[in-house]
């Protein structure tokens, strides 16, 4: 993940204060300090504080802009320096030494993970979170794309809303989508249906032929819909200009794309079409090498609860991947955040996997050929 697909969405923030309650090995680290590297917007004042206040201890915080930068920072300290890293799970594969070890160290039973939602959890096994058979990393926080609606004009119920709808005769140039996930959300509408076997697209991961078989297949069922393109967008002021401006009635779109037009007209929302709804997850772990291992325990903990994910929310506009989180966000966020993410889709998540060296240059040749078509 790219500081570039991270969301401006900011949903207000609301300083929930809930007595921490620290574990007995947690005992040990309520004094000390803990060492934290964390993409920039991560560890706002308020939490910062409430962290401090809660356990008496010390954060001395680092920030960073780029998966890229994180990983060669650990790397060329060779693991040292820092307690605790958010890298984003896909990601985990760029912090393996020379040996073939990870630099984190293996969760150990003195952190919360039961507080991670448990599909989460299970789902973060196969996208990085495991090495070498152990719990290494976390789920922390996550957003999507899926399906934003005009329902004043297209009304589709959440149960039948497909990546498929996008390609309605009814639609034609009213369909927004950024190209580079289209064709990945269209996939998953085709292998859904049998017309274009690929194991849920993760068959585009497995080689360059494989990739190439899928994305073809993709890009023809696309190009001969073309009439159906209303808007191409980039960043969220495109995608909700596709709507506001353009006139387009369904898009592939972030959800904060969705969500902050459902604030302004009610007609509008975003849902998880039934494939499952495209994801992107990051994640906590601490460093082998960690110099304050009970204190970054306990700082693990202390975000890990369901009041301090909710505090997060609100300053971020990002998703918690504590369960309950949402419960202590403001009232807009619980509110759109339980329209969206019912049980039924938390646990049928569509997560980018980790890139191939093959995967983004034949994605982009697709790309090009959808775009000029």
């Amino acid at each position: 993940m790219t500081i570039t697909r991270r969301s401006a969405l900011k949903l207000g923030a609301a300083a929930l204060a809930a007595p921490m309650i620290l574990r007995a090995t947690d005992a040990l680290a309520s004094s000390g300090s803990v060492k934290v590297f964390a993409w920039q917007d991560y560890i706002q004042p308020n939490i910062a504080e409430k962290f401090e206040a809660d356990t008496g201890i010390k954060l001395e915080l680092t920030t960073y802009g780029s998966n890229d930068e994180a990983e060669s920072t650990v790397r060329a300290n060779g693991g040292k320096g820092f307690d605790v890293v958010f890298p984003s799970i896909t990601n985990s594969a760029g912090y393996i030494d020379d040996n073939g070890d990870s630099f984190f160290a293996e969760v150990s039973d003195s952190v919360n993970s039961g507080n991670v939602i448990p599909s989460f959890l299970r789902d973060s096994a196969t996208l990085g979170g495991m090495h070498n058979g152990a719990q290494i990393l976390l789920p922390f926080n996550w957003g999507t794309e899926g399906l934003t609606l005009n329902r004043g004009k297209l009304n589709i119920s959440d149960a039948d809303l497909s990546f498929g709808d996008l390609w309605r005769p009814e639609v034609a140039g009213a369909a927004a989508f950024r190209q580079k996930s289209v064709i990945m959300g269209t996939g998953l509408y085709l292998d859904a249906i049998g017309a274009v076997p690929s194991n849920r697209m993760l068959d585009v991961y497995k080689s360059e032929d494989e990739a190439r078989r899928v994305w073809s297949e993709v890009a023809k069922f696309i190009i001969e819909r073309k009439e159906n393109f209303g808007a191409f967008w980039n960043n969220a002021t495109e995608a909700t200009a596709a709507f506001k401006e353009s006139g387009c009635v369904i898009g592939q779109t972030w959800d904060t794309t969705g969500l902050l037009l459902n604030r302004e007209n009610n007609d509008f929302v975003y849902r998880a079409p039934k494939e499952g709804i495209i994801t992107w997850l990051d994640s906590v772990g601490i460093l082998k090498q960690a110099a304050n291992r009970e204190q970054a325990e306990a700082f693990v903990n202390f975000v890990l609860q369901p009041e301090v994910g909710g505090m997060f929310a609100n300053n971020t506009g990002y998703n918690s991947a504590v369960a309950g989180a949402a419960d202590y966000a403001s009232d807009d966020f619980k509110k759109q955040f339980n329209d969206v993410y019912t049980p039924e889709v938390l646990g049928n998540m569509w997560w980018w996997q980790a890139d191939t060296p093959f995967f983004a240059p034949i994605r982009n040749e697709f790309v090009e050929i959808i775009t000029n078509a």
